[in-house]
């Protein structure tokens, strides 16, 4: 059966992988296997631009031994100061490459350095149109939205919604957690959103109070735990390592 994260039957430990070269995603990949990730999150904007071709992306895709594979094409890493449009390029070539779920984030065509959420009615009737071409392509879609500074639940809440009703599969939405009150409020926004839209999410924290949701999140409802083999320069430090992830998930009785 082809590879699933939409509708996984549970939440999946996905390794995130941030390399810059094929052979450093490879070995990355690698280890992930043989630590348990159940799924791989390749962010190809972190791949150096000479190596962003089909046969070296089908390579490193195949490398995942047939697990689902989340793939990005963010404005950051090696692609900082390419045009959206550069960027959409990209991530359908990871949709040709085979890449399960990808990531449209939301403020594409139209930058909003305040939520990552357009409001442009232009700019999201195009959205929906590369979601509808993904989707043709055999894709999963997920839309993203990292913030800046911190959202309360309702605004979160409503995020989620407009999320949704531009057509993807997955949400997904990061807050930010600075102190005990924000962080409580966060895993109450994450359990409550399983009752505010209809499709699968991931709700993360970043912040000085990011840890327990990243791996507590997938008992409140995310689709995913995002984790990392091992810390490296690139990588994102906020996220747990795979081993760990899943010594926790494995020994919670709720």
């Amino acid at each position: 059966m082809k590879p699933t994260i939409a509708r996984a039957t549970h939440p999946l430990l996905c390794c995130m992988i941030q390399d810059r070269t094929p052979q450093q995603m490879m070995a990355s990949i690698a280890n992930g296997l043989q630590s348990g990730a159940e799924a791989f999150g390749i962010q190809l904007e972190s791949l150096y631009r000479e190596y962003r071709d089909e046969k070296t992306i089908r390579e490193i895709f195949e490398s995942c031994g047939g697990k689902p594979i989340y793939f990005t094409s963010y404005r950051g890493g090696e692609s900082k100061g390419m045009t959206d449009e550069e960027c959409v390029e990209l991530l359908l070539l990871g949709a040709r490459c085979g890449g399960t779920l990808a990531d449209v984030f939301g403020d594409l065509y139209c930058r909003n350095v305040d939520s990552e959420m357009t409001d442009d009615p232009i700019a999201i009737e195009k959205q929906k149109a590369l979601i509808a071409t993904l989707h043709e392509m055999g894709c999963e879609v997920l839309m993203s939205a990292h913030f800046p500074h911190y959202y309360d639940e309702n605004a979160v809440i409503d995020f989620a919604k407009q999320q949704q009703s531009r057509g993807v599969d997955v949400a997904k939405l990061v807050n930010h957690a600075n102190g005990e009150d924000q962080l409580l409020e966060s895993l109450g926004v994450c359990t409550r959103l399983k009752r505010s839209i209809s499709i699968p999410y991931l709700y993360l924290v970043n912040g000085s109070n990011c840890r327990l949701l990243r791996f507590v999140g997938e008992r409140l409802g995310n689709c995913l735990t995002l984790c990392v083999d091992r810390h490296h320069p690139y990588s994102a430090k906020a996220q747990p390592l795979l081993c760990a992830a899943k010594a926790v998930r494995d020994n919670m009785i709720l």
